[in-house]
């Protein structure tokens, strides 16, 4: 959420900054209604003074025996005055939470300018193909040659979008799951588990609510909604908190399950592995100083790109321009493994700076050297989700008689297992 203050002060700036994020959002009935609302407190606060003054002549009427029958009246309709007002000033205050919750983040200045993702910036590449003398396979061949994702019976469990894990599928899942939380929690990051369901509040809280609200599987009857990723509960955890300036930074890895709609989708490749609704992913959340960041913001994408590298998969960090950051966001950088039976890039981690802006949704604030109550700044990144690393897996490091190499980094997790299928 934004700050109303800044918004105040400086209207035209932040129109001009959320134009470059593709975003038209009505400044002007914001003003009105902060100036509503500064209207309605002036008033009801001469309605008080009033009934104090009403209510000081009634005690002094019967202490001298006059009738206090007018002023009784009187203090009557000045309360259901202040009254009236206060329900006004929570309709006003509520329509005005609501145009701020709907209000997207603002830009960093050193995100690139740009409408859409053909704008990202590549930042830098790592790594190489493997060359191969036969005809590669996609991942969707080679999971069915060797019998370890199973796409037809997801489908029938569960619908399209989800998938069975079968044998050395299953096995390379969890064994992904467990090299990047132990990777993390090496890099310094205390490992937690949240819950998978999470309250309104807390989607609220991360931006999610209202504005991807028909991206997420709802439980009507518990009012819960099932996570798109741990960085939903994760960052709850300090929700209408305040931290000591001692107590930061704070960094968590989690590992979840996540669930996302992917509604209005169609048309866009769900082929396989590309895009499903169910996927696994392990989360790093970081709570900081203001001050600190953008320095925490290039560990964060270091820590990802280490996972990466330990894989030994080709990966390019891209900047992302202002129009193609997400709603919450005031940087981002995402990170992108080439697969060489796809014969492209694919999206594995988005790290992000989110600045103040999920902090004053959830209220999550710390008392500084000073003793004063600030904002902290949020940050979160995949590290990583499972779904493109193992397809990019099976791709790059397929062999000719079918088997897919297991990365030497995961072997140790896989009971030593050299090769899928051999």
């Amino acid at each position: 959420m934004l700050d109303i203050k800044m918004i105040l002060k400086e209207p035209e700036r932040v129109r001009a900054l959320l134009a470059t994020k593709n975003e038209k959002c009505d400044i002007d009935a914001v003003i009105s209604l902060d100036e509503q609302r500064k209207g309605i407190i002036a008033e009801a606060e001469k309605m008080k003074a009033e009934k104090n003054r009403a209510s000081k002549a009634i005690g002094e009427a019967k202490k001298a025996g006059r009738s206090a029958d007018a002023d009784i009246e009187a203090l009557r309709v000045t309360g259901d005055k202040i009254k009236e007002l206060d329900d006004k000033l929570g309709a006003i205050d509520l329509e005005l939470r609501q145009r701020l919750l709907e209000m997207p983040n603002l830009p960093h200045e050193s995100t690139p300018d740009g409408k859409s993702s053909a704008d990202n910036v590549v930042v830098r590449e790592w790594g190489a193909e493997r060359p191969k003398n036969f005809k590669l396979k996609n991942h969707i061949e080679i999971a069915e040659s060797l019998d370890i994702l199973d796409f037809k019976r997801g489908t029938k469990i569960a619908g399209s979008g989800f998938v069975l894990y079968k044998k050395g599928g299953a096995q390379l899942e969890r064994a992904l799951l467990n090299y990047f939380l132990d990777t993390n929690t090496k890099n310094g990051f205390t490992e937690v588990f949240p819950p998978f369901l999470v309250n309104p509040a807390c989607a609220e809280g991360t931006g999610q609510l209202p504005k991807s609200r028909d991206q997420m599987y709802y439980v009507n009857e518990d009012d819960l909604f099932l996570i798109p990723t741990a960085e939903v509960p994760v960052t709850n955890i300090f929700r209408d908190e305040i931290l000591g300036y001692k107590e930061l930074p704070i960094h968590y890895t989690a590992y979840s399950a996540c669930f996302r709609r992917e509604a209005g989708s169609w048309g866009k490749d769900t082929r396989g592995f590309l895009r499903v609704h169910e996927f696994n992913k392990v989360e790093m959340v970081k709570f900081c100083e203001p001050e600190r960041s953008y320095v925490e913001h290039e560990t964060l994408v270091n820590c990802a790109e280490e996972l990466l590298k330990g894989l030994g998969l080709k990966y390019r960090v891209l900047s992302l321009c202002k129009g193609d950051i997400s709603f919450a966001a005031a940087k981002c950088y995402d990170l992108e493994v080439y697969a060489e039976g796809e014969g492209r890039w694919l999206e594995v981690s988005s790290c992000s700076n989110f600045e103040d802006f999920q902090a004053r949704r959830a209220n999550i604030r710390y008392r500084d050297h000073e003793g004063k109550v600030r904002f902290v700044h949020t940050l979160n990144g995949s590290g990583l989700a499972t779904a493109r690393i193992i397809v990019s897996i099976l791709e790059n490091y397929q062999l000719e008689d079918g088997t897919v190499e297991v990365p030497e980094v995961l072997r140790k997790y896989m009971g030593g297992l050299e090769r899928i299928g051999a």
